[in-house]
């Protein structure tokens, strides 16, 4: 009786000891499911990544996904008040023009000096000399044009010589080139007010230009595969009296009657479309021949703010800028500005199938509205040093430096930046 005690004592503890182990093996069981349910809860958030552009089955990936930029329309908007003021001044760039100094030549007014364009819907930065020039690395920029083309080329290099003094490497009548050893870069400007072959009128020579619209003008298209950007401008020298040729033979002119010609006045307009056309489309060819890489932009027209040619008198007094409800595009600035663009459309298709972009530098309606930025009377050192004379030459073409150009720049370095 005893032995079967002891027995059922040691077969209970057994029963006990296998019961705990199962309750205890059950609880743990729970626990681990029930805390790997919750665990999730507790992922810090700032290792979820999070798109609401990509689809649910996209993987994603450690890369930021890149912000939308709308591109900015800078041609509508209205010149406001700033006190920053430009990079440069007369006296610390000597690359500018003495006709374009007018801070040197004594304007006393430097309210010119402190207004910005800014855009209905953007803003456009301030020019970043050391920007542009990582962007010209190892490059060829060249202007072509007239001297409204030299006025934007001598802005540039004032502004890019505040970190980079260049060297002028080549200079002659038709072509001048600063070097940025910095950046192992060139700026030039050729003078070719027509882009076309021409000759022009001369004081106490020729009194009209003579224009050869089938013939591109070989002293700066010769070197095409040199270059990297293209800055067209021109216009101003359209606009005079000349003769028209095609294949050897005058196909009218502009203003004839002045000079008793029997040609039939064809209006400068036309011969101003052909002349970019034929201009762009070398320029594609060239591409083709040579294999090289440009782009290519073309700056619109430069709007005037006197009656009557620059050197004939008139004045451009005003100290301020237009409103938007003074001043209208019309006349003149519209048909020059509307036959570049529609040029530059016409031949997009074709420059990007020859592997380059074609892009527009549109600043006529910008410009029409600053009659405050020309030179005026200080295209001279001190005109009224001795007493306001009876008639004092004004320049209302010209631009000066610094000043509204500087605008044109940093809208072109906005371009540059798009398009890398």
């Amino acid at each position: 009786m005893t032995n079967t005690n002891t027995f059922n004592k040691k077969l209970n503890k057994i029963i006990f000891h296998f019961v705990i182990y199962g309750l205890s093996l059950i609880a743990l069981i729970y626990l681990y499911f029930f805390f790997n349910s919750i665990v999730p809860f507790f992922i810090p958030i700032t290792s979820i990544t999070y798109n609401s552009s990509l689809p649910a089955s996209t993987p994603l990936t450690k890369e930021k996904e890149k912000p939308y930029e709308k591109p900015c329309d800078y041609t509508n908007g209205r010149w406001v008040h700033d006190m920053r003021g430009p990079l440069y001044n007369g006296t610390t760039c000597s690359y500018i023009k003495n006709q374009r100094n007018c801070e040197v030549n004594g304007r006393p007014d430097t309210n010119y000096l402190y207004w910005r364009w800014k855009p209905n819907e953007c803003n456009i930065p301030n020019f970043e000399p050391n920007t542009f020039l990582k962007l010209i690395k190892n490059k060829n920029i060249v202007f072509v044009g007239d001297s409204l083309a030299n006025n934007q080329f001598e802005s540039l290099v004032c502004i890019l010589s505040t970190i980079s003094i260049p060297q002028r490497i080549f200079k002659e009548d038709t072509l001048s080139t600063y070097y940025f050893a910095s950046h192992d870069a060139n700026v030039s400007i050729y003078w070719s007010p027509f882009l076309v072959k021409g000759d022009q009128r001369t004081k106490g020579g020729t009194p009209y230009n003579k224009i050869y619209l089938d013939k591109v003008n070989e002293k700066w298209t010769k070197h095409i595969d040199q270059m990297d950007l293209i800055v067209l401008s021109f216009g101003h020298w359209m606009d005079v009296p000349s003769i028209y040729y095609e294949n050897h033979s005058v196909i009218g002119c502009f203003r004839c009657r002045e000079f008793k010609f029997k040609y039939t006045d064809v209006g400068f307009y036309v011969a101003t479309r052909k002349a970019l056309k034929i201009t762009l489309n070398k320029i594609i060819e060239s591409k083709f021949i040579k294999g090289n890489g440009i782009d290519v932009i073309v700056r619109t027209y430069s709007p005037i703010h006197f009656k009557g040619d620059w050197d004939k008198g008139g004045t451009c007094s005003k100290t301020e800028p237009y409103k938007l409800e003074e001043k209208k595009l019309k006349g003149k600035d519209t048909e020059i500005r509307s036959l570049e663009m529609e040029e530059l459309e016409n031949v997009k298709a074709k420059a990007k199938e020859s592997g380059f972009n074609l892009e527009v530098l549109d600043v006529t309606k910008l410009t029409l509205l600053r009659p405050n930025g020309h030179a005026g009377a200080y295209m001279n050192p001190f005109p009224f040093v001795k007493g306001i004379p009876k008639k004092v030459q004004n320049d209302c073409v010209h631009w000066c430096l610094p000043g509204i150009v500087d605008t044109w720049n940093e809208i072109f370095l906005e371009m540059m930046k798009r398009g890398k």
